[in-house]
């Protein structure tokens, strides 16, 4: 017996999951939704309103064609009758005109009369249905009937008026006959008995034929049932309005409002460039998403999650963590990218922060690389000390230990400094802090930051890379092939699908690899490409400026002086300015 593979069916719970997750999706513009349930109630209050003092009164009439003989099976009155002619001759001015008359109503009211009137004709039948719509029960009725009535009357003399003039036209063919048929019978009265009078008794068989024929049509016109039709039902006063009342209008305008406000969502759920789901997240990056961090109910609160008040945000940076280590892709290579796609990268230095930070409590040996050389704030944001040196500061011709060159220029960072951060009960990890420096490709690709990045090979160490947003500089791709392993922090209402494909595919075309996505909600007063400042600064644009920190001041961005730093200089994160870890806020990037 040959067993065949068939393709195994699709789970039972797909197709509702997959209807929830369009629902969810559909939430997403609450406003739109609101916005149709509230259009489609002021509809249905006007609807109440406008039908509360609306009465509408029905009669109805069976037409019927004229005949000899009502009985006669034979005769198909929809053959007779045509009963949308008939339809088009109730709702003329002519019949208005006549109830009018009957109504007393002047000039200056027949439009109003005319308005009010509709008629109809059920399916199948010879039925004309009078509906008159007044703002009084009586009236209404009153109307109605008098409609049904001038229409009954001007179809009867238009049946008499037809008749008579065939029996007219009938009677004035006839007479000439008769005439003829006269002098016929004078001219045999005196004519003698021959050929002549033979002659003249076949005339007058003719004309007398012709005679009889025209008679017995005049006897059958005459003879006809000229009934235009009869009242079947006779409008009566009715006793309530005709309008759905004000509860059921509101209901129907309520569900009427949510269907449209549903319709809008979807098209704009359609037409939304941004990410619907963590599903198009994964399917943008071609990697999962790894972890989905929380809202901070603190406001923006320490750089640092472990010990706060609120322990949803450290337990998922911990679940990114145990993520990240059990994927082969980076547990062999142990080099970890953090990027954000553009403009602030405040979570995804949170992220590198966290992680570093979890790692560690891991009992790993762990280095964080700020290679945000543009805008470098860690060591003014995180409890820092200075720490030892790092191996490849020992090669000859290294600066030493601990050291600043005496000029700013090219080579400056990495300078061999390495601080240590304390991070709690998480322990501690290795920070290098970043540089301002004047050609920043350079310093990212130089021999000594690449031996800082392979760090990550000693056994039991790992290393986390903090980059500038990959799409507002190039700066993360020029470490890309050096960490292989890359971590995108996004928020994916403020980012588009189309940028989280163009993140993959330079990401691929520099020779790393996407290891998955971390999402967030909007940070505390940002809006898409702006943050707002903190202080008297107002609005900021997404380019950030220096953050404020001990013996910093909050400024602007300035272009940044190359000079020689003097002995006097503070120097941010040389150790001097270690603060406590839950009183440090994070700063705007």
């Amino acid at each position: 017996m040959i067993e065949t593979n068939r393709p195994a069916a699709a789970p039972a719970e797909d197709e509702p999951d997959l209807l929830r997750d369009q629902f969810r999706q559909l939430l997403r513009y609450r406003r739109l939704i609101g916005a149709g349930i509230g259009i489609g109630l002021l509809g249905g209050v006007y609807l109440g309103i406008s039908t509360a003092d609306t009465y509408v009164a029905t009669a109805d009439i069976v037409l019927r064609a004229p005949t000899d003989d009502p009985f006669n099976p034979s005769l198909a009155p929809d053959k007779a009758i045509n009963i949308g002619s008939e339809r088009q001759v109730a709702l003329s001015s002519s019949i208005a005109n006549e109830a009018a008359k009957k109504l007393g109503v002047s000039a200056a009211g027949f439009a109003a009369l005319r308005s009010g009137l509709q008629v109809t004709n059920p399916p199948q039948s010879m039925v004309l249905r009078f509906t008159y719509t007044a703002s009084s029960p009586k009236e209404a009725a009153k109307r109605a009937n008098a409609m049904t009535e001038a229409y009954l009357l001007k179809r009867q003399e238009a049946l008499d008026l037809t008749r008579d003039q065939m029996v007219k036209g009938y009677q004035d063919q006839r007479d000439p006959v008769n005439k003829q048929l006269d002098d016929v019978v004078k001219q045999i009265n005196s004519m003698p008995a021959g050929p002549a009078r033979d002659g003249a008794y076949a005339s007058k068989t003719d004309l007398q034929s012709k005679a009889n024929t025209l008679s017995n049509n005049i006897a059958k016109l005459q003879a006809l049932d000229m009934t235009p039709g009869r009242v079947t039902s006779a409008a009566t006063a009715p006793h309530a309005p005709d309008g759905p009342g004000i509860p059921l209008s509101l209901a129907l305008g309520a569900a009427v409002g949510l269907a449209l406000g549903l319709l809008a969502a979807w098209v704009r759920l359609v037409f939304d460039p941004a990410p619907r789901s963590e599903g198009d997240v994964a399917r943008a990056l071609r990697a999962p998403v790894l972890g989905y961090l929380p809202r901070d109910k603190t406001g923006g609160g320490p750089l640092l999650a472990a010990g706060e008040a609120d322990p949803r945000l450290a337990e998922e940076y911990r679940s990114v963590a145990f993520r990240l280590a059990y994927d082969s892709r980076f547990a062999d290579r142990r080099r970890l990218l953090v990027v954000a796609p553009r403009g602030s990268s405040e979570t995804a230095a949170a992220v590198a922060v966290n992680l570093a930070a979890s790692f560690a409590e891991t009992g790993k040996d762990v280095l964080l690389i700020e290679a945000d050389l543009r805008t470098p704030v860690l060591a003014s944001q995180l409890p820092t000390d200075a720490g030892g040196r790092p191996r490849w500061s020992q090669m000859p011709g290294g600066p030493a230990a601990g050291g600043r060159s005496p000029q700013h220029g090219e080579s400056d960072w990495p300078d061999g400094r390495q601080l240590v951060v304390d991070a709690g009960e998480s322990g501690s990890f290795d920070l290098i802090p970043g540089e301002r420096v004047r050609n920043v490709a350079r310093a990212l690709t130089s021999p000594r930051a690449t031996r800082l990045v392979s760090e990550a090979d000693s056994p039991n160490s790992t290393v986390v890379v903090l980059a500038p947003p990959v799409l507002s500089y190039a700066d993360a791709l020029a470490l890309v092939d050096r960490v292989d392993g890359v971590l995108v922090v996004c928020d994916p209402r403020a980012v588009h699908r189309t940028d989280l494909s163009r993140i993959r595919e330079l990401i691929s075309g520099a020779g790393g690899t996407v290891l998955g996505a971390v999402l967030h909600t909007p940070l505390p007063g940002e809006k898409r490409g702006r943050v707002k400042g903190r202080g008297k600064g107002g609005t900021a644009e997404a380019e950030p400026a220096e953050p404020s920190g001990p013996g910093r001041a909050a400024t602007k961005p300035q272009p940044i002086p190359y000079e020689v730093a003097e002995p006097e200089q503070h120097i941010p994160g040389d150790g001097s300015d270690t603060v406590a870890l839950r009183t440090v806020r994070t700063g705007r990037r």
